[in-house]
């Protein structure tokens, strides 16, 4: 095949699709650039492996710092293991494109998809995920797309609040949202949000504006590749799926007493009856023969595989069945009711902040630390180095579900989890010059049936007002679900738990405010969603956001007014940037000096931003002295209280700070006449004088007589004087 290109403008610059050139041997590739960012995207499509029976989709997402004309970090200088954006990236590429292949389908589908340049405004995790689908797109997989996917940001502009369709990296430094949208020509079927406490509606018209400004043309250039290429014809092959003799056997069998166990309320009685329900008809209609030949066997044992798929996908229909046409849950609950709530802020002693929080069978336990800029994660990558100042971290084990499994590091899921929740709170966060603070939040999942994510936003917001941090709002979370009867009608459920999200058609997680949305995920397995189904999702998850916040609040109205008295005190001095130097001193002396003496933690910014961090007062208030003392403008009038560092004949030496040294001259030590500078002062004294003057040179005079009250009539002498006359005296008497 010959290399052929597409292009069309894309929100004010040049998306180009090229394929035919690179990685022919791939089952598709397509070369994607946008501004000059460009991703390589390849897809392979493999036979199905000897005895599974999921659909192993794999994509990944990767970096490669060259792109940047960066060099990776370490001994090795290479990439290494995925970086949690490059994680999320391949996170996003997957949920869109998984739900469009065909129930029943095994092949092996892998999606890789490599930075190859990077502009460092353009970014390139959804252009990668476009890519990824447009390389399935032009293979002979059974792919139901295209699918697209595009950014909105929300910005200022003369003609006011604005959308920008796949905004630089620089606009989205000022945009109020960030959200990532993929669709396909049917609607919308996976969504991202990360806001700051935005309207509904504005967030509704951001996905509108996406979607038609964005996913549509998009698709459409795919479709004229894929057109252009002369991809091959579609060819699904044998999809392992139950025969119909298969699946009206099972039916036969158990239908009514599966609608029956699906009503229980209690998830262990609903699992056992059904469990019992699924091995009686293994038993007793697929049974494995115990003699006969090798293919009766496997005959048999295929069959009985079949009836573990006709199973579920009868416990699946009966679910949306008994959802949609007649209300019915699986716990007995109505449609928009919240399972029972517990919570309790404070729960641990020595964390500087904690909070259990329990929605039905999820559980949760939150705890937060307080730090300094010492504990900021740095991000480095193909952007420019930053430092995140709060971050979440998520954690699933085993025994949350009754299981046990591998104990192992967070996996894809876990990195997916905790970064909606930390988005979802991101968005109440203060600003650093309210609170400069470095905060982290683990999440720690106890006990599962549901939407552990959202647990984890509304137990982490809990746990912020119990250390302390001022927040701008309460915040929760809620996810909605989606049914549908044989006859089409939809329905949405509030709350979903484990078996509703694994045999409905939607999880739709929203997090927020009373103000407005801080975090949306959508995964859905149905084709895909108007926007006017999201409005009414919209609707009922806000309805539920604040039933949660209410009882949250009942609990923990506000933060609590101090942080904890295990958390280290965080004093903010500034100084002139140009005085940074002499606070660090020379290989960092000075400031290991005053940390190694006071016990305290210093943090020193560009802009002359001194963070102090401490857990004892009386220390932090000395360092913060120090600190002002090295940093502070030396002007005449000024008093300090100086140690002596030198004594000449004409003066003594004072160090007003250290690095900082003022001259007191003989003259200016005492009222009268001083006739040795040793008879008033001595190195190591410590002295108050006032500055009488700073020349052009920036020397500084020194005055201790100023400070002093004048002797009063008929007195001869002074501090110093008399201080000269004892010492005589004593030496007449000792002689005598």
């Amino acid at each position: 095949m010959s290399a052929v290109f597409v292009e069309r403008e894309i929100g004010g610059r040049t998306l180009r699709f090229e394929t035919g050139r690179v990685a022919k041997l791939a089952s598709g590739a397509v070369i994607a650039t946008y501004g000059e960012s460009t991703v390589m995207a390849t897809c392979v499509r493999s036979n199905p492996r000897p005895g599974i029976d999921f659909f192993p989709l794999q994509c990944d997402y990767r970096e490669k710092l060259t792109a940047a004309g960066k060099f990776p970090g370490g001994f090795r200088k290479r990439e290494g293991a995925p970086n949690e954006k490059e994680v999320l990236t391949m996170r996003m590429m997957d949920r869109p494109i998984r739900p469009l292949f065909p129930d029943g389908f095994i092949d092996e589908i892998q999606i890789q998809a490599w930075v190859m340049s990077h502009d460092g405004q353009n970014d390139t995790d959804v252009l990668a995920c476009t890519a990824g689908a447009a390389a399935v797109s032009i293979t002979d997989a059974p792919f139901q797309g295209p699918v697209a996917t595009v950014r909105v940001g929300r910005i200022v502009t003369d003609e006011g609040e604005t959308f920008v369709l796949n905004p630089t990296v620089t606009q989205m430094e000022y945009s109020d949202i960030d959200l990532v949208l993929s669709g396909h020509p049917d609607g919308i079927n996976m969504i991202e949000v990360g806001a700051a406490e935005v309207e509904d509606d504005v967030v509704l018209e951001a996905i509108r504006f996406g979607y038609e400004e964005g996913v549509k043309p998009i698709v459409e250039l795919v479709l004229e590749l894929r057109e252009k290429c002369n991809a091959p014809e579609v060819n699904a092959g044998p999809l392992h799926l139950p025969s119909d003799e298969v699946i009206q056997t099972v039916k036969d069998k158990v239908y009514d007493r599966l609608v029956e166990a699906r009503k229980i309320h209690g998830k262990h009685d609903r699992g056992e009856a059904v469990g019992a329900l699924r091995e009686e008809v293994l038993h007793e209609c697929f049974a494995l023969p115990e003699s006969g030949s090798y293919p009766e066997y496997k005959a048999a044992e295929d069959r009985r595989s079949q009836a573990k798929d006709a199973f579920r996908l009868l416990e699946k229909k009966i679910t949306h069945m008994l959802v949609a046409e007649h209300g019915i849950r699986a716990d007995g609950r109505g449609l928009k009711e919240i399972r029972p709530l517990e919570m309790e802020p404070g729960i641990f002693h020595r964390t500087h902040g904690s909070a259990f929080f329990q929605r039905g069978e999820t559980q949760s336990l939150v705890t937060c630390a307080l730090g300094t800029n010492k504990a900021e994660q740095i991000v480095d990558g193909l952007l420019p180095e930053y430092a995140k100042k709060f971050y979440l971290h998520y954690n699933f084990p085993p025994f949350c579900v009754g299981e046990a499994g591998r104990i192992m590091g967070p996996g894809r899921r876990e990195v997916g989890h905790g970064a909606l929740a930390e988005r979802s709170l991101l968005g109440i966060i203060p600003s650093t010059d309210d609170f400069p603070y470095t905060i982290r939040l683990v999440s720690d999942i106890t006990e599962s049936n549901g939407s552990s994510s959202m647990a984890s936003v509304c137990g982490g917001c809990l746990a912020l007002m119990d250390a302390g941090v001022p927040i701008r709002n309460t915040c929760a979370g809620i996810s909605v679900g989606r049914f549908t009867s044989a006859e089409g009608k939809i329905t949405h459920v509030t709350d979903i738990l484990g078996e509703e999200d694994f045999f409905g058609e939607m999880d739709f997680k929203v997090s927020g405010t009373r103000e407005g949305i801080t975090g949306i995920q959508l995964d859905l397995k149905a084709r895909g969603l108007s926007v006017d189904e999201i409005d009414q999702i919209f609707d009922q998850a806000k309805e539920g956001r604040l039933q949660i916040i209410e009882q949250m609040e009942a609990v923990l109205p506000a933060p609590r007014e101090d942080i904890s008295k295990f958390a280290p005190r965080i004093i903010t001095v500034k100084i002139d940037p140009d005085k940074i130097g002499k606070l660090i001193g020379p290989g960092g002396k000075t400031i290991r000096g005053i940390q190694e003496r006071t016990g305290c933690s210093i943090d020193v910014e560009e802009d002359g931003t001194v963070l102090i961090g401490s857990t004892d007062a009386e220390m932090g208030e000395q360092a913060k002295a120090e600190v002002e003392a090295l940093g502070a403008e030396i002007k005449v009038g000024s008093i300090y209280e100086g140690k002596v560092v030198a004594v000449k004949e004409f003066g003594a030496f004072i160090e007003l700070a250290p690095g900082t040294d003022g001259m007191c001259h003989i003259s200016e030590l005492a009222h009268g006449f001083v006739k040795s500078v040793n008879d008033v002062v001595a190195i190591g004294d410590s002295v108050k004088v006032k500055v009488i003057n700073v020349d052009d040179t920036g020397r500084i005079k020194l005055s201790r007589r100023a400070l002093m009250d004048p002797p009063a009539d008929g007195e001869g002498g002074d501090d110093g004087e008399s201080r000269g006359r004892g010492r005589k005296r004593e030496n007449q008497s000792s002689s005598s």
